[in-house]
């Protein structure tokens, strides 16, 4: 493993803020090529086969290989905690469910894997040396976590009570927003998370994806956070693309 340095720019992030993103992909190296070319990521060998993506130096993201092949080609979205366990415990009551109870990550921390009770599909992560992204909210890195479902109500009130500091609290300034799936996705898409990565050019940035072997699954959309289009990678993992 390499040496685990974390970014001078790595900031402390409080429960029920989304603190990082991680894509699971049947070919790595393809994806090291697909968003180095997007977005200027370079990449250093980070823990088991995963590697991290740095933006100037930062970490914005991690690429890691499917471990079976019946999993999903996705991005998943995790959210901060100081307790995974106690949060497990307090999420399953509030009747969501638990994919992969929390388990370390060497010293890095500890993850887990959950789903809501609409079925949408999210991390956890309670850091250790590894406390989250180096750099958001800007070009390149993560700005945005939209939770396409259907009940936004039932939404708001699940992650409301379960991360309603991050959400609702003093100071708050929520990177996470809930959304009916068929404002953009078919009625039959199941309830799923999209991340936000931030770009200057939504139009040059679109090319890009189609010329590296992705394509565009929603065109660019207004929002009251930006304008957006949802695209997949060129192995099948969707993300959205972000210009404020």
């Amino acid at each position: 493993m390499a040496e685990n340095r974390a970014s001078t720019n790595e900031e402390t992030y409080g429960e029920g803020v989304p603190c990082w993103v991680d894509a699971q992909l049947p070919d790595v190296e393809a994806g090291k090529r697909f968003y180095g070319e997007l977005f200027g990521w370079t990449f250093q060998e980070a823990y088991g086969s995963a590697v991290w993506a740095l933006l100037d130096g930062d970490r914005v993201a991690a690429l890691a290989p499917k471990t079976d092949g019946r999993m999903p080609t996705v991005w998943t979205v995790s959210f901060a905690t100081p307790d995974a366990g106690a949060l497990a415990r307090r999420l399953t009551a509030a009747g969501g469910r638990m994919i992969t109870d929390p388990y370390p990550v060497g010293d890095l921390g500890t993850a887990a894997l959950a789903a809501d009770p609409g079925g949408a599909v999210f991390g956890l992560w309670q850091p250790g040396t590894h406390r989250g992204f180096g750099r958001r909210r800007a070009p390149g890195a993560f700005v945005w976590a939209e939770l396409y479902t259907r009940d936004t109500a039932a939404a708001n009130a699940f992650y409301g009570d379960l991360f309603h500091d991050a959400l609702f609290g003093s100071g708050a300034a929520p990177d996470f927003g809930r959304a009916d799936v068929t404002e953009v996705f078919p009625a039959e898409m199941p309830p799923h998370f999209v991340a936000h990565f931030g770009v200057t050019d939504l139009a040059g940035a679109l090319g890009a994806v189609q010329r590296l072997g992705g394509r565009v699954q929603a065109p660019p959309f207004t929002t009251s956070y930006g304008t957006v289009a949802v695209v997949t990678d060129n192995q099948g993992a969707s993300f959205a693309l972000l210009q404020r």
